[in-house]
C-alpha cells in the first residue's frame, strides 16, 4: 500500500476526469490535496461532499496570465508547504489551418494552459522544494507529445510535446537540490472528452486498434500517479511513464 499521510499535494484539473480519480488515488492513500479547478461549481461541490476531509478546492483561471501564481499563492497560504505539485489541468482546443483567427487563438489557448501555466507552476514549486529538502513534480503529457496530433489540433500536440521537454529539463537542472520530475502520457482515458468521441464514432471503431481492446481508465492514471507522489522509485526522476495499452510503444 502507498502511504501519503502527513504530505500534501496540488492537483490541478481536479473535480472531473483524470483529475477526479488522482485526487481519489492521493485521498486514499492518505494525501492531503488541495485541488484546483477552473468554472464547474456543481463538480467542486460534489467532490467535497465526496471528501469532507483532506480536501480543499480552489477556483483559479489558468488561462490567463496570473491564474498559476495566484492559485499557488493561495495553496501555499492554506497548507504552509506542499510536497507534490500534479500538472493535470488541460484543454484539446482546434488550432485549424484554414481559419487564420481560428488558428491564432487556438495556439494562444493551447500553449497558455497545456504548458505556460504548468511551467509557470513547476518555477514555484521547484523553489518551493529547493529551499525545504526535495520535492516531485507530476505532469501530465500525453501519447500526443510523441507523435504529434491530428491537423485541426497541431497547437494541442505542440504543447504537450513542451510539457515532456520541460519536465526533463527540471529532472537534469534541479535533482541535485530534491526537485523529482516525472511526466505521464496517456492515450485514450475514459474521460467526458473520449465519451463525446465514442458515442460520435462507436466503441468498437475506438477500440480496434487499442491492444487491450479497452479505453484506458482514469484510475489507472491515478494509480501511477499516487505511485510516483510517494517517492518510492527517484532514480526513474526525468522519466515518461506511457499509459495508453500498448497503443502507442515507444
Amino acid at each position: 500500500m502507498i502511504n501519503l499521510a502527513g504530505k500534501t499535494v496540488l492537483v490541478t484539473g481536479a473535480t472531473k476526469g483524470i483529475g477526479a480519480a488522482i485526487v481519489a488515488a492521493l485521498h486514499a492513500a492518505g494525501a492531503s490535496v488541495i485541488g484546483h479547478y477552473g468554472r464547474d461549481q456543481d463538480s467542486a461541490r460534489a467532490m467535497l461532499e465526496r471528501y469532507p476531509q483532506r480536501l480543499h478546492l480552489l477556483q483559479h483561471d489558468l488561462a490567463s496570465a496570473e491564474g498559476a501564481q495566484q492559485l499557488w499563492e493561495e495553496a501555499l497560504t492554506l497548507a504552509g508547504r506542499i510536497h507534490v505539485l500534479v500538472n493535470n489541468a488541460g484543454i484539446y482546443v482546434a488550432s485549424p489551418l484554414a481559419d487564420s483567427s481560428a488558428w491564432n487563438d487556438g495556439w494562444e489557448a493551447n500553449l497558455q494552459v497545456n504548458l505556460r501555466a504548468p511551467a509557470d507552476l513547476c518555477r514555484l514549486a521547484i523553489t518551493h522544494f529547493a529551499a525545504l529538502g526535495g520535492g516531485i513534480i507530476v505532469n501530465m503529457a500525453s501519447r500526443s507529445s510523441h507523435r504529434g496530433d491530428g491537423p485541426q489540433h497541431l497547437a494541442y500536440g505542440a504543447a504537450k510535446g513542451g510539457l515532456l521537454a520541460l519536465t526533463k529539463g527540471i529532472a537534469r537542472g534541479y535533482g541535485d537540490q530534491g526537485v523529482l520530475a516525472y511526466a505521464l502520457a496517456p492515450g485514450w482515458v475514459r474521460t467526458a472528452m473520449a465519451e463525446d468521441h465514442i458515442a460520435t464514432v462507436g466503441e468498437d471503431k475506438v477500440t480496434a486498434n487499442l491492444p487491450l481492446r479497452e479505453v484506458t481508465p482514469p484510475s489507472d492514471v491515478a494509480a501511477m500517479v499516487a505511485f510516483l507522489a510517494s517517492g518510492l522509485c527517484r532514480h526513474a526522476t526525468g522519466s515518461t511513464i506511457d499509459i495508453t495499452g500498448a497503443d502507442y510503444v515507444r
